[in-house]
């Protein structure tokens, strides 16, 4: 039986790369320079997109180990920012936040400290919150610690609460691209200081449904920053922590999206989320991988108008 929704699942796919129309995907402008402030225990840079007034959505992307430059692939945010304040930001240890001295510390809790520094740095008593991928495990966690913060929360395509319950599906869609990134990956070991990188390539062209977006996000892939230690350290703790329980009793109104065609977290993750968080709302995005905000842009902005609403004003006084 497995075997068999393995082979639908390619053969879907396969149908998806050579049938669907591809349009080119318009990049977000440029980071402009932004403000850094002193969070506990680390200074944190963002930009805010847009002047709006009312509540900001405050987009925290994923890793761990990224900075926000590979969320630039799509305008969808700058989209957004026509309607609201859109806040992109770099966690602790990576890009404009600068790297991690000897002494500091990089948690989960750390995580969403910062995030809620950021919070207050921009004055406001709630946010909707956004997370993609280690972004949508961050912004549960942040809404399991701060749950009267969260006005909305968006979980796209997000790593499971249990990070070893994520379903990968990597070795059954593209068998080829993980056995030449193990061979990169066991050169990186032995010492081979362009294995790495190339590792990092492959990983990223698997995740797209289409291969001219494939195409088109690599050949950006150079401004997309990756802090290996950040990564590594933020998982060994991950890997021994269980967010499971803390679902059910989230009572912000909730949206959980995904792919159809998410190699790297598997709609079955997405869906488990989905019924853990009561009255939670269910989007799937028929025509993509792991970033739907890239491969359908149009569809991701029409659906995050939809579930939040017009910007929140402040009463008048």
């Amino acid at each position: 039986m497995k075997f068999v929704l393995r082979m639908v699942v390619a053969l879907a796919l396969e149908g998806m790369l050579t049938q669907l129309p591809v349009a080119s995907a318009k990049p977000a402008a440029p980071t402009g320079p932004g403000v850094t402030f002193q969070a506990p225990g680390a200074t944190i840079w963002y930009e805010v997109r847009g002047s709006a007034v009312g509540r900001p959505l405050i987009m925290v992307n994923g890793g761990p180990g990224f900075d926000h430059n590979y969320v630039l692939c799509s305008d969808a945010w700058d989209t957004l920012a026509g309607r609201r304040r859109v806040v992109l930001y770099d966690q602790r240890g990576n890009g404009r936040s600068g790297a991690l001295t000897k002494d500091q510390t990089c948690t989960l809790a750390d995580q969403v400290a910062d995030l809620d520094a950021l919070r207050a740095e921009l004055r406001a008593d709630k946010i909707d919150l956004l997370g993609h991928s280690w972004g949508g495990y961050l912004v549960m966690a942040y809404a399991a610690r701060h749950p009267e913060r969260v006005a909305h929360l968006i979980i796209a395509d997000s790593a499971s609460p249990k990070w070893t319950d994520t379903d990968f599906i990597f070795k059954q869609i593209f068998p080829e691209g993980t056995d030449r990134q193990g061979a990169l990956d066991f050169a990186d070991a032995l010492g081979d200081s362009t294995a790495a990188a190339k590792s990092m390539q492959e990983y990223l062209g698997m995740l797209f449904v289409s291969g001219k977006k494939r195409d088109e996000f690599l050949s950006r892939s150079a401004d997309y920053h990756f802090t290996r230690s950040v990564n590594e350290t933020l998982n060994n703790e991950l890997n021994r922590l269980d967010m499971w329980p803390a679902l059910p009793r989230f009572t912000m109104p909730t949206l959980v999206l995904t792919g159809r065609y998410d190699i790297n977290v598997a709609p079955s993750t997405a869906w488990k989320i989905h019924k853990a968080i009561p009255n939670s709302r269910w989007e799937v995005f028929e025509e993509s991988g792991h970033l739907p905000y890239f491969e359908e842009p149009e569809k991701f902005v029409k659906v995050v108008e939809g579930f939040l609403g017009g910007p929140e004003r402040p009463a008048l006084r």
